[in-house]
């Protein structure tokens, strides 16, 4: 698809629903060697929160879809995650103001729009071994695909590739945010949880609207 619309939204937070379930103790065991042992537990218990709150009472547009996630994923979710995912979700809204549909430059902005609030919320930068070393380098390979005139699936894989390679990155760095940073050095060789499941978030929007 070439544009994305509220039920494509719906479809993603639906999705992601299903992909943290799936990922819990992945998620968790990453957790476990430099964190609380708790990132895959929060996570599969705030998006089954969004997902639950949506059967109740879906919201009427774009913006409204991804600010009820941000609320509901802040009351529900603890830990760093339910702020940093909220402030996410909740710019992205921001994003979305007024629209009815979004193509890849304003997928791209979508995301830029949220990864701004992570870093401002979580005053963290590159090289910190957090979501956002994920986060940033996707965006700006959304950005740039996007700038070239790349289709939706284009803009989609470009950021999941940046995504996985940035995740994966994180396993050499030291931590220097969050309880991972009390472990110094000892945090090398271990792959950051949020910077996994920032991953997965990305990966499941290429899956969900690559193929609606």
């Amino acid at each position: 698809m070439e544009i994305i619309d509220r039920d494509d939204l719906l479809a993603w937070l639906r999705e992601l629903q299903r992909v943290y379930a799936e990922n819990r103790d992945w998620l968790t065991e990453l957790d476990a060697a430099i964190g609380d042992a708790d990132h895959g537990i929060n996570m599969d218990r705030g998006f089954t929160a969004v997902a639950e709150d949506f059967e109740k009472s879906p919201p009427a547009d774009m913006a409204g879809v991804l600010k009820s996630a941000a609320m509901v994923l802040i009351r529900t979710v603890g830990g760093a995650s339910g702020p940093l995912y909220g402030t996410f979700f909740l710019r992205a809204a921001g994003a979305c103001t007024g629209a009815t549909k979004l193509g890849p430059d304003g997928v791209a902005a979508l995301f830029d729009a949220g990864l701004r609030g992570v870093v401002e919320r979580g005053r963290a930068e590159a090289g910190d071994k957090t979501m956002v070393d994920a986060l940033l380098p996707a965006v700006a390979a959304m950005q740039r695909a996007a700038s070239d005139d790349g289709d939706m699936r284009a803009v989609l894989a470009a950021g999941v590739a940046a995504a996985e390679e940035g995740m994966r990155r994180t396993g050499d760095m030291q931590a220097r945010k969050g309880r991972a940073s009390y472990l110094g050095e000892r945090s090398i060789g271990h792959q950051d949880p949020g910077a996994t499941s920032a991953f997965l978030m990305i990966r499941a929007a290429a899956d969900t609207w690559n193929h609606g």
